[in-house]
């Protein structure tokens, strides 16, 4: 009893050998690791599932998936660690977590980069722009393998934020990433980074004001329970990314590769089919809660932080043929 709950464990699960026997006298199975920090019903999970059947159909009798959602195996700064080493395999990431490990994934929080949510999604699913991100792999350990949307980033908060002077003085979580702290500098904010799983208790115990992200986070992770004022500035499109371990992927023959990169289409489109239909649904559940939906004036937010723009590219020159081809994706719409 006792060794079945310790290897039930999320730290048993992370140490544990990547092989698992399917049973005695058979092949053995390489157990692969999948790790998200949202909760089940969640698109991103949705996406995973569909990643898992697609390898199990094609090469069940040599991998096993497992799924961890909820940050079980650590949050995701902790969890690339582990995708470096090669003992967790796959892991849904935000962009914003990735900026410190590579310069080049902090064009995706420049605020307002993208014009339009059209354009954002026919960027991020560009399999040239997966290309161009990987460019680094090397160094980082792993490679963007699919997309998954998760829409506008805007603010919510305790108190009505309906203009920029709203934001003067208040404290808000942000994802970790030195763009985001600039951004909330530019608007009058002050920038808490904080991992996703404790902005709740921060928000009941008033260590943060408010804090940004898309709609489902208000009923998902329970936020609009404390926040009722949810506004529509739209600062930033960050998508989160399903990375691969390079240790386990260089490893993969080239038959095993073209299965593992079609689950990863698999899993990216599922996970925009999902999300398309829960925000409309996250948005009547958080109206139900009490939280109301504010619409700002985008310009006046816009307007504030425009000078990141070229700071970012003047820090880091290598963004520019992202940035170019992101300015190409808003004129196609």
């Amino acid at each position: 009893m006792r060794i079945n709950k310790l290897f039930g464990t999320a730290l048993a699960v992370a140490l544990a050998s990547t092989l698992a026997l399917s049973g005695c006298g058979e092949q053995e199975k390489q157990l692969i690791r999948m790790s998200h920090s949202q909760i089940e019903t969640h698109p991103d999970h949705l996406g995973l599932v569909a990643f898992k059947n697609y390898v199990e159909s094609k090469l069940g009798d040599k991998f096993e998936i497992q799924i961890f959602p909820n940050a079980t195996l650590g949050a995701n700064e902790k969890v690339l660690e582990l995708i470096k080493q090669g003992s967790v395999q796959y892991l849904v990431v935000s962009t914003a977590n990735i900026e410190s490990f590579d310069p080049l994934y902090s064009l995706f929080s420049i605020p307002y980069i993208f014009t339009s949510e059209k354009a954002f999604e026919n960027f991020i699913t560009n399999p040239e722009i997966l290309e161009q991100l990987s460019v680094n792999s090397d160094k980082n350990g792993f490679y963007p393998v699919a997309s998954f949307t998760a829409g506008t980033r805007n603010f919510y908060a305790k108190t009505p934020i309906r203009s920029v002077s709203d934001i003067a003085g208040k404290k808000f979580r942000v994802q970790a990433g030195p763009t985001n702290v600039a951004m909330m500098q530019a608007f009058g904010g002050a920038a808490t980074p904080m991992s996703f799983g404790e902005v709740y208790s921060a928000l009941q115990q008033s260590v943060i004001d408010g804090a940004e992200n898309n709609e489902l986070a208000l009923t998902d992770q329970k936020h609009g329970e404390v926040c009722k004022y949810f506004s529509y500035d739209m600062h930033q499109m960050v998508p989160d990314l399903l990375v691969v371990s390079k240790k386990f992927y260089d490893g993969l023959s080239a038959d095993e590769q073209k299965v593992f990169d079609e689950a990863a289409k698999e899993a990216e489109k599922a996970e925009f089919a999902a999300w398309h239909k829960r925000v409309g649904e996250a948005k009547k559940q958080a109206e139900e809660m009490g939280v109301e939906f504010i619409n700002v004036d985008v310009n006046e937010f816009r307007n504030k932080v425009l000078p990141i723009h070229q700071e970012l590219l003047n820090k880091t020159p290598a963004l520019k043929p992202l940035y170019e081809a992101a300015e190409q994706a808003n004129q196609a719409q």
